[in-house]
């Protein structure tokens, strides 16, 4: 029996992918901080860890306990919406330390049994702000930017010995994700900038098309389970348009 192990399974797309893979027959390991059985339902499969993944000991401790696993899915992260001069540099390191240090430690951690196993595979969910810049999310869009550029690099390495890093790139979608996000903006974003930030964020409420939750868990499935699925995995409506109009966007022209 194959076993994931999934960071961020208190909500969201982490919950929905634990249970989609618990409904395929797989051994799950949901993490979280702070651990809530009662978000799954009863089964002999699954298994709920305490994970904190800007915490070396914390990862260390859920990776003893978890034991051999087949896949990884770095889910954890958090969100902000913020103008670069309002945020102060504490938030910044934070943002950085979960969504980019934190997907990089769990990598880490895995990478000996799998390299010595000459097999796994490492999904990396990521966002549609890397296909398309968006106003307020610099530091969210870079922090996830870097883990494109990582697994990237990091699927050439281990290639060589049987290992597979996939990113699964959704869009916008009804989780908790966004309302999160804004809950810590109001700090960062100054007087001088709130008539911008407010129509920015009448059009990030309001989006032409959407991503559906059921789009990203069959995304992630596929990756985990495909081996001729792409490195990188739009995954939405909304993404699939982003990133076809990247795709036919002219180059400049030189003289």
């Amino acid at each position: 029996m194959n076993t994931v192990l999934i960071t961020g399974c208190s909500s969201g797309f982490g919950l929905e992918t634990a249970l989609f893979f618990l409904d395929k027959g797989w051994s799950v390991i949901a993490t979280m901080r702070t651990p809530r059985e009662d978000l799954f339902p009863p089964s002999d499969r699954l298994r709920v860890l305490p994970l904190d993944t800007t915490d070396q000991d914390s990862i260390a401790a859920a990776i003893n306990a978890a034991g051999p696993i087949d896949v990884l899915v770095n889910n954890a992260g958090i969100g902000m919406l913020s103008a670069v001069e309002g945020t102060d540099m504490a938030q910044i390191r934070a943002i950085f330390e979960t969504n980019t240090l934190g997907t990089i430690a769990m990598t880490k951690a895995v990478l000996p049994a799998f390299r010595q196993r000459r097999s796994g595979v490492i999904v990396n969910v990521n966002t549609s702000t890397t296909i398309k810049p968006f106003p307020l999310f610099s530091f969210y869009s870079a922090s996830k930017a870097a883990i494109i550029a990582f697994s990237d690099c990091l699927a050439l390495e281990m290639a060589e010995f049987g290992v597979s890093v996939k990113v699964v790139i959704p869009g916008q979608a009804e989780t908790r994700f966004a309302d999160n996000a804004q809950s810590r903006s109001s700090d960062g974003i100054p007087a001088a900038y709130a008539g911008f930030a407010d129509r920015a964020l009448a059009n990030l409420a309001a989006p032409s098309a959407t991503t559906r939750i059921e789009d990203v868990t069959e995304a992630i499935w596929r990756a985990a389970t495909d081996p001729d699925c792409p490195d990188h995995l739009p995954t939405g409506a909304d993404v699939w348009a982003l990133a076809n109009a990247a795709t036919h966007t002219s180059s400049p022209q030189t003289n």
